[in-house]
């Protein structure tokens, strides 16, 4: 198997670097003045973890593409880790955006899209009642909130490595020893995570067993495939046990769909059936408009209203003054209606298969000991095996490869998810764009390995 040589990347990461630098003014000058008035001269501190010595600042983006202030095309396959799977500004959103905001922007009062949103998640994830937040993380964090009281439990339980926003009991890791703790990175943890969070591996059904064991955990917050660190897939009677052991020990089970979704319109819960007490879906709902959902089993619903207090509803941080916001609703209903849809799947799941195969070709014929791997319209590339669990999966993470394999592709009209290598696929990616990447890929393998 072929080795990297690290002085050659140190020396192709200069290279590339330069040429990033020489053929971006324009976005050298807005990072210049950005860094006078914005904390590392970003909106949001993690834009800084982009390969060049600068994020490309936006002009403009349509589609599958978009433009930078410096007159560069790119495809786009990052596509907003997932915020702009639908591509961005696809007509019917913007359409119905632009007339909702004539007729209001946010009421505190419900209208008729609300529940167009709800009836149409209904028929898709087979959950009868839902509620809407802004960001995929509060319709998480509200669904441990929610299981805590109807379970009357302190605790959750999450996977290794695992990724469900900014929602602070998640961000904790299992240490070689078997011990858990804070996350490397995990700024200003109100307590040690675990304190309130039991953490264990994907695909580890008798770890999952032994911490379900002391039934002090209210809930499972679960992808039901693992993405952020990296594709992990669930292996066979993973989630037949995870469903069986929650039940078991009448522990909630939470499936977050906000990556999932790219399984298809019913994201992996309706591809394989699988039967969560409660399902968040972010990100993607609203076309790029902030908004998410969150739905409950019969069961769970009934659990909530009989614990409800009409006097004390307004408090137990749980909504938020623009949660449900008619913008935000407009955006879903158009978004579900008519973005989102079978057959908008129909065209992205092949141009997943098919950069799946470039790319496995590639690394075949170079003969690296890398892997590639896909989840419906996702797929992304590895720096080792094909992992079963978080562990395996960060492991095999490489700083410094990875942000030469994205700055080379940025410098040709190529980008990625800044986090990881993922490619996700909007309903405008065409074959060119796949192909392109494959080609660019290609080049970037065959520099390493010169």
């Amino acid at each position: 198997m072929q080795t990297i040589d690290r002085t050659r990347l140190a020396t192709l990461m200069a290279r590339e670097q330069k040429k990033y630098l020489d053929e971006r003014p324009k976005s050298k000058a807005l990072f210049d003045r950005a860094r006078k008035s914005l904390l590392a001269g970003v909106p949001m501190n993690w834009m800084a973890k982009w390969a060049g010595a600068f994020p490309p600042f936006v002009r403009e983006a349509q589609g599958a593409h978009f433009f930078d202030v410096d007159g560069h095309r790119y495809a786009d396959f990052c596509l907003g880790d997932t915020g702009a799977m639908t591509g961005h500004s696809p007509f019917a959103a913007v359409k119905a955006v632009e007339e909702q905001m004539r007729r209001g922007v946010t009421l505190m009062l419900p209208g008729e899209d609300a529940i167009l949103v709800a009836e149409e998640l209904q028929k898709r994830f087979n959950l009868p009642y839902w509620q809407f937040a802004l960001t995929a993380t509060d319709a998480n964090r509200f669904s441990i909130r929610l299981a805590r009281q109807i379970t009357e439990r302190p605790k959750i339980l999450v996977f290794n490595w695992c990724y469900h926003g900014t929602v602070d009991e998640t961000f904790i890791t299992l240490a070689a020893d078997g011990s858990s703790g804070p996350r490397r990175g995990n700024i200003g943890p109100p307590v040690n995570p675990a304190v309130t969070t039991k953490v264990v591996e994907f695909n580890d059904v008798d770890a999952m067993e032994a911490a379900l064991h002391s039934d002090d955990v209210a809930c499972v917050l679960a992808e039901p495939a693992m993405t952020n660190v990296g594709i992990v897939q669930p292996q066979s009677g993973f989630h037949k046990a995870l469903r069986e052991l929650t039940r078991e020990h009448g522990t909630l089970l939470i499936i977050d769909e906000t990556h999932t979704i790219c399984a298809g319109p019913g994201g992996f819960t309706r591809a394989e059936n699988l039967e969560p007490d409660v399902l968040v879906f972010g990100k993607a709902i609203g076309a790029g408009v902030p908004g998410a959902a969150y739905g409950f089993s019969q069961e769970v619903a009934d659990r909530i209203v009989a614990r409800q207090e009409l006097e004390n509803c307004d408090v137990g941080g749980i909504g938020g003054t623009l949660a449900g916001n008619a913008v935000s609703l407009a955006a879903m209903r158009a978004t579900l209606a008519k973005v989102l849809t079978k057959e908008a799947f129909d065209r992205m799941i092949p141009m997943a298969e098919r950069w799946t195969a470039g790319v496995a070709k590639a690394i075949a014929d170079a003969g690296l000991p890398w892997h590639v791997t896909r989840l419906g319209c996702r797929a992304e590339y590895l720096f080792g095996p094909e992992p079963t669990n978080g562990t395996q999966a960060h492991d095999a993470m490489d700083f410094e490869l990875e942000r030469f394999m994205h700055l080379f592709a940025m410098n040709r009209g190529i980008l990625l998810t800044p986090f990881h290598n993922m490619a996700l696929m909007s309903p405008q990616t065409e074959a060119e764009d796949v192909d392109k990447h494959t080609k660019v890929f290609r080049e970037a393998v065959r520099d390493l390995a010169a």
